[in-house]
């Protein structure tokens, strides 16, 4: 049984040790939260005013611009997948990777080709594990993303969808797959489609109101509609000048969210990790005194025995 003991006593020590980890782990996966989420609000007002100020444009003119126009027959399509460079998050960076194979599936339903473009070492290592065709990949700043990685991100996607020509790697609709956050213990895949921007509803952002001073025009049926705009030099350079700034705010905004995802996956997975350590080391302490209990009643038994067998040799000499 010390045997046993002994070896009782090295799991708690082994488990002690995993649970320091995991406990350190959390703690700094919370404290990264709270600048994710300060991250995550600064940046969501910019993304949806530029939203706004694009269908305000796009709205305002007759412009035929591959930021808001629909191809007749769409026929090629690019994905950009978010996950994280680093494990120990749960099930984050696998349940993106799940939306963008669903996501493929159904363009690749709908005729379409799928240039996939990937952000962080797990979807990097998922991709070429199993030989699947990606465009690019970046990997390295998935927990503190910045604006630099936004526009290194975006811009191939740019030139993508800017493209006139399939050899040239023209492509007719942008998506992107990420995890937004919501709050600390909900984090949700998402796909969006950022391009051609919707000129109804993008992602839930309303169509911007007139600024002060100026009159809205009302439709017949009452519904309010845009004011005229006059656009210098033309709709179409306005257009052009707003494509990168839209696509990549839109990328960063996603890539904060995917950031504060991780943080609260990781720092979820990792409570987990130390509530279970704990309750293994509750076990492990529980055997280990049985099997030191039965050492000490062993050690009486045979200390009693011994003692029993020379009561009864003395006796035996003394007749």
């Amino acid at each position: 049984m010390g045997a046993q003991l002994r070896v009782y006593k090295r799991r708690i020590k082994s488990v002690k040790a995993t649970k320091k980890i995991t406990k350190a782990m959390e703690m700094i996966a919370a404290s990264r939260i709270v600048k994710a989420q300060r991250q995550v609000s600064a940046s969501t007002p910019y993304a949806t005013e530029l939203t706004r100020a694009v269908t305000a444009v796009a709205k305002g003119s007759d412009s035929k611009h591959a930021l808001t126009t629909e191809a007749e027959n769409p026929t090629r399509a690019a994905v950009l997948l978010i996950t994280s460079d680093r494990g120990l998050a749960g099930g984050y960076s696998s349940n993106a990777i799940k939306a963008a194979e669903a996501l493929t599936r159904r363009l690749e339903g709908e005729g379409k080709e799928v240039d996939t473009y990937l952000v962080g070492r797990k979807s990097v290592s998922f991709y070429s594990f199993r030989n699947l065709p990606v465009a690019d990949s970046w990997t390295g700043f998935s927990d503190s993303p910045t604006y630099a990685h936004a526009k290194m991100v975006a811009e191939p996607l740019i030139e993508a969808i800017t493209a006139k020509q399939a050899a040239e790697g023209a492509v007719d609709e942008l998506h992107i797959v990420y995890t937004e956050f919501v709050s600390m213990m909900t984090q949700n895949p998402v796909d969006r489609r950022m391009l051609p921007l919707s000129l109804d509803t993008d992602g839930g952002t309303s169509v911007p109101t007139p600024e002060d001073g100026e009159e809205e025009r009302t439709a017949s049926k009452g519904t309010k509609v845009l004011p005229l705009y006059d656009f210098e030099p033309s709709a179409e350079d306005v257009l052009d000048a707003l494509l990168p700034r839209y696509v990549e705010s839109r990328i960063y905004n996603a890539l904060l969210q995917a950031a504060a995802s991780e943080h609260a996956a990781r720092r979820r997975a990792m409570k987990s990790a130390t509530d279970n350590a704990e309750e293994l080391i509750k076990s492990l302490t529980r055997l280990a005194n049985a099997a030191r209990q039965a050492d000490i009643t062993q050690e009486i038994s045979e200390i009693v025995g011994g003692a029993s067998a020379l009561a009864d040799a003395s006796a035996g000499s003394d007749r």
